[in-house]
């Protein structure tokens, strides 16, 4: 008998990766979503795997709509991923952004609980929930200090999965996600916005990329080997919350220059703070400058994971090391960009 997964944000880079690998291991995937947020379904497009899926119209806000969907499939296990997941957005829309990314969690919950509590659950947590921390590296027992409304909705979810795991004995894991990034990122995140507008700049399909803190260190890795960490959580014998890192961190400076290199682009930094900026040695002219409306109201400074227990309990670990994900993200918008008239 195959299992039956729903993932909501199935639309977005984690859901779109998790939808494969479901598929790959004889899974039904349902794909619930608002129905403006699949809007072409190029990801799925990407991995060939949309006429592979069952779709589904969804809303995380509305608990009925929640509710139906479960009456209308036997799901084993369910991840959710649907959230509004843009750290700078949630500060310009904090109430919608609670009650989606935060409230929505439990309205789940609530549904599992009232019709099957069997359901295998998975919460995808964020190492946004740490926040501005004096640990030189985080794992499951970090202090959290949340610094945007995003993450403080993500500290209500990742609580309340917590409490219906140990209320109830359901069986309800969050994921401790840091940063991950592939080249099914959204141009609106900085990895994205620098592979793509650097390889615009190559291409000379573009003049000036704008940019904000450089300073900020995060540990990132490959989105695709993140989602195996997702399923393995609820494959393991009792349920758990588990960091998913690299155990290393780096800049967007870093990000930056990796990026130049991998392009051939040389260049040179001059300039402190907010008047920082890079010119390519070839032409003489600015390519990055700072914009301070990219800027945070309150910045996370340095994120840095420890994922060993992931790596004792599940036998998980990242694949793709930060190099690699760079050159692929480059390589991807540049065959992208190269076939745009």
């Amino acid at each position: 008998m195959k299992k039956t997964a729903l993932i909501t944000g199935g639309a977005g880079q984690d859901g779109s990766y998790l939808a494969s690998f479901l598929l790959k291991k004889n899974y039904r995937v349902v794909l619930a979503d608002r129905r403006n947020s699949r809007a072409d379904n190029w990801r799925h497009k990407f991995l060939g795997i949309e006429n592979h899926l069952i779709y589904e119209d969804f809303d995380l806000a509305d608990f009925d709509s929640i509710f139906r969907i479960f009456k209308k499939f036997k799901f084993d296990e369910v991840y959710n991923l649907a959230a509004q997941s843009f750290v700078k957005s949630s500060f310009e829309t904090p109430i919608s952004t609670s009650d989606v990314t935060g409230l929505g969690a439990l309205r789940i919950l609530e549904v599992i609980r009232i019709t099957n509590k069997k359901i295998k659950f998975y919460q995808a947590s964020s190492s946004e929930m740490i926040g501005n921390t004096f640990s030189k590296i985080q794992n499951e027992k970090a202090i959290l200090n949340p610094r945007s409304p995003y993450a403080i909705a993500k500290v209500f979810a990742h609580n309340i999965t917590k409490n219906y795991r140990d209320s109830y004995n359901m069986f309800a894991c969050s994921g401790i996600l840091f940063n991950h990034e592939s080249p099914l990122r959204g141009e609106e995140f900085v990895t994205r916005k620098i592979s793509k507008g650097l390889c615009e700049i190559k291409l000379n399909k573009k003049k000036l990329l704008e940019l904000g803190n450089l300073d900020s260190k995060r540990d990132w890795g490959f989105a695709g080997d993140y989602v195996e960490g997702m399923w393995k959580m609820l494959q393991y014998k009792k349920p758990d919350d588990y960091v998913l890192a690299t155990n290393k961190a780096y800049s967007v400076r870093d990000f930056i220059n990796l990026s130049c290199d991998i392009l051939k682009i040389k260049i040179k930094w001059i300039g402190k703070g907010k008047k920082e900026k890079a010119i390519d040695l070839s032409t003489k002219k600015i390519i990055i400058k700072i914009n301070s409306k990219y800027y945070r109201p309150s910045e996370v400074h340095f994120l840095k994971g420890d994922y060993n227990k992931a790596k004792k309990t599940l036998r998980w670990r990242p694949k793709v090391l930060f190099k690699d994900l760079v050159k692929m993200m480059i390589e991807e918008d540049l065959k992208r960009l190269r076939k745009e008239k």
